[in-house]
């Protein structure tokens, strides 16, 4: 089995499983996560938003209103004397 034919196979259940399961760093039944699980969780997560397609704002770590950086900046140039 391909990784993608694994994603195409997760449910939505098992889906909201493993966010919870990035979030808190515990499985569902309370085992922590060990070492590397929560980063392949986090993968698997991604993959299956992308293929599903999820929309932006529903997506794990999506922000709104996006990045205030730009021209229209409060930047202000200090000036050491």
């Amino acid at each position: 089995m391909t990784l993608e034919q694994l994603i195409q196979s997760l449910t939505p259940e098992v889906y909201e499983n493993l966010k919870n399961a990035v979030a808190t760093g515990r499985w569902p039944n309370g085992i922590a996560l060990k070492e590397g699980q929560r980063e392949l969780c986090m993968q698997a997560i991604l993959h299956y938003e992308n293929s599903h397609d999820i929309p932006a704002e529903q997506r794990v770590g999506y922000i709104a209103g996006g990045c205030k950086s730009g021209d229209d900046d409060d930047t202000q140039t200090l000036t050491l004397q």
